[in-house]
């Protein structure tokens, strides 16, 4: 029997175990494609992508730095229509105690409420989403 979809509210709190940050606020934004986290440090050293995720005003920052070999560089559309060119990296993303793979464009969200936008790309196939509902993931973590 094929999984069901779960209800994802407008917004939740998720895990990324693989850059240890658990309860990160998310908004999910189905006008979008692509998925976007808050990063202000980032570098390409030789073939190597640094960087750090949230910043330190955020109180989940951990100042960690994190290194990625395998990364890409794509171009996002905003909703203004304007095209910025921006890095890309595979992780994990963990919701209602499951952990999914999850495409993340690097972004200055400096401006944003949320320091992470899950698109369309990542929802479909998985969620429904009700824009009355919030936190749905979250108040069933075990």
């Amino acid at each position: 029997m094929k999984d069901q979809k779960k209800i994802i509210g407008r917004t939740d709190k998720v895990d990324f175990p693989l850059l240890d940050l658990c309860d990160i606020d998310v908004k999910v934004d189905t006008g979008a494609y692509t998925s976007s986290i808050h990063c202000k440090e980032i570098k390409e050293v030789g073939q190597i992508l640094e960087c750090r995720f949230l910043d330190p005003t955020h109180p989940e920052y951990n100042g960690k730095k994190f290194t990625f070999k395998n990364y890409d560089i794509t171009a996002v559309k905003s909703s203004n229509g304007k095209v910025e060119v921006r890095y890309a990296i595979r992780t994990k993303i963990t919701l209602f105690n499951k952990t999914h793979p999850i495409t993340l464009t690097l972004s200055s969200r400096d401006d944003m409420r949320f320091p992470v936008l899950i698109g369309r790309k990542f929802l479909s196939g998985k969620f429904l989403v009700d824009p009355q509902l919030e936190d749905q993931s979250y108040n069933v973590k075990s």
